[in-house]
């Protein structure tokens, strides 16, 4: 959100307004003057954001259907004091069916046990809903373990995903990893896929096409 690397744009609603979509978006709220700790060689190149950049980064949702009821949710972090982690949760409805989404930017620096407390912290809330929900984002499963136990966390909480383990969703010039997630709970997923022909980030999109009875 208005960082230098992003050329002082707000992407998310940037992007919405040229796509005509509603947009929700929560600034992480990264700790001026706050120097990073030594991180794993692996990932120094993550989204550098200089001590003093006035922007700030965070998660968004867009979408076609109007958003309500959206909450910021944040996670706890610990590995990288430095970088804030966070959620995001909205509803929409679709007919007459209203469906919870929950948007999440996982740490990568965290290990296993950090990780799934991140996501602890959005499964608490979507037991505490009623409605269908879908859990999806950057859940930085960058190892073969995480991804193994993150889906069975959340498969043991009620979702499901088609995406196979060890689907390839983030690479750099010699890494593939599955680091991107799509869960439901009530609703059915139909179709889905990751866009690989799209290399503007060092993420591929995915997607899934949602049933909603």
């Amino acid at each position: 959100m208005r960082t230098q690397r992003t050329g002082g744009h707000h992407v998310a609603e940037e992007l919405a307004a040229e796509l005509g979509m509603h947009w929700a978006h929560e600034a992480a709220g990264i700790p001026r003057g706050v120097k990073p700790v030594k991180r794993q060689w692996w990932l120094d190149f993550e989204e550098p954001i200089d001590l003093h950049d006035t922007g700030d980064t965070g998660v968004a949702l867009l979408s076609r259907l109007p958003l309500k009821d959206v909450t910021r949710i944040d996670l706890p972090w610990q590995e990288c004091q430095w970088r804030p982690r966070l959620a995001i949760a909205a509803t929409i409805t679709v007919g007459t069916q209203d469906i919870r989404i929950f948007n999440a930017h996982v740490d990568p620096h965290a290990a296993v046990d950090g990780q799934l407390a991140q996501l602890e912290a959005i499964a608490a809330l979507t037991e505490k809903t009623t409605l269908p929900a879908i859990v999806l984002g950057d859940f930085n499963t960058l190892s073969k373990q995480k991804c193994i136990e993150t889906r069975e966390f959340l498969e043991a909480h009620g979702f499901t995903t088609p995406f196979p383990t060890g689907t390839a969703t983030w690479r750099t010039t010699v890494l593939k990893m599955h680091a991107d997630w799509i869960f439901v709970r009530g609703v059915e997923i139909e179709r889905w896929g990751v866009a690989k022909p799209l290399n503007v980030s060092d993420h591929w999109p995915i997607w899934a096409e949602v049933v909603v009875e």
